[in-house]
């Protein structure tokens, strides 16, 4: 149980009046990576959103059969060599 008056100290409360806190280099660091973990998850889920809402944007408009010189549709035993 508490003794009641003593309140529990956390690390993320700064003791006294608080303008003599500062961020230590770990917490500085950790803010900033956590910083930029938000921007590319925003990045992706604006690219998301763009590609279900105009999925045939995004794809090639040339299909898999147009850079075959030489060779029909379907017959790849002689690519393969």
């Amino acid at each position: 149980m508490m003794d009641g008056g003593q309140p529990v100290p956390s690390p993320l409360v700064p003791l006294g009046n608080g303008s003599d806190y500062s961020m230590s280099l770990e917490q500085k660091t950790t803010f900033v990576f956590v910083i930029l973990l938000f921007i590319f998850l925003g990045i992706l889920i604006v690219r998301c959103f763009r590609i279900l809402l105009d999925p045939y944007r995004s794809m090639p408009t040339s299909t898999w059969a147009d850079g075959l010189e030489g060779l029909e549709k379907g017959q790849f035993d002689h690519a393969l060599a």
